[in-house]
């Protein structure tokens, strides 16, 4: 029994460590977010600019160009008061692959505006690419 712990534990470990769920779960929200017609072509092409972008020191691909943001901030912003409250801020994260299940953000008591959840999208992307 304990050398299926240890192999499940080893397994736990690796996928930590390589951050292999946050990859998975960042690609699996961009094919639900973008919905391309071939997604199979789509995913292959993120994984070959992260690796060319790896390769070659350019900057890692953004996928949520800036008309994606608005039109993300827009579906949250329904009174379209030009900002979110911070629940709908953490939830446009969390559908984007960008807040981890435990992690927990700070409310300071200001909404978010465009500025912020664009800011906030980018920096995390290029950290959860940059690990990669």
């Amino acid at each position: 029994m304990q050398a299926g712990g240890d192999r499940e534990l080893q397994a736990k470990n690796y996928l930590e460590k390589h951050r292999i769920m946050e990859l998975l779960n960042y690609l699996t929200s961009a094919l639900l977010f973008f919905r391309p017609e071939k997604p199979r072509e789509y995913l292959i092409s993120i994984l070959e600019r992260l690796r060319i972008a790896k390769i070659t020191g350019v900057a890692f691909p953004f996928f949520m160009d800036h008309s994606n943001i608005v039109s993300m901030f827009e579906m949250m912003d329904t009174s379209e008061k030009g900002t979110v409250s911070f629940a709908r801020y953490r939830e446009g994260l969390k559908t984007l692959g960008l807040l981890n299940e435990d992690e927990v953000l700070k409310d300071d008591g200001h909404v978010i505006t465009l500025e912020k959840f664009r800011s906030e999208v980018n920096k995390r992307t290029e950290k959860i690419w940059s690990a990669f």
